[in-house]
């Protein structure tokens, strides 16, 4: 990571739909399809979409299994996934404390 405090915010989960799949993922342990839909209010194509970019990235692991007859799909995150999570977190910590510091450069 550079010098560059925004260098903490990763693009991976800054998305808004991508930051809560991953919060709920870690609040959670892991999710199901229609959770995480019916949560982040999100078409399936569009959730789809998302999950595949977190799993190609290696964020979250997606088991797809069947319940009976009908598909199912549950979200966890991996380690990669935790770490990357917490130091986005931490970078966020860093921008909100660095904007209520007083400018001591004015």
């Amino acid at each position: 990571m550079g010098d560059n405090i925004f260098d903490a915010i990763d693009e991976t989960i800054h998305a808004k739909a991508r930051l809560g799949i991953m919060s709920l993922l870690v609040v959670n342990g892991s999710c199901d399809f229609g959770f995480l839909r019916n949560e982040l209010q999100l078409t399936e194509g569009n959730l789809g979409n998302h999950i595949r970019v977190l799993e190609q990235a290696g964020y979250i692991d997606v088991q797809k299994t069947f319940a009976g007859k009908r598909p199912k799909t549950v979200c966890s995150p991996t380690e990669l996934g935790l770490n990357m999570f917490k130091q986005y977190i931490e970078g966020l910590e860093r921008i909100i404390q660095m904007a209520q510091s007083p400018n001591t450069k004015r």
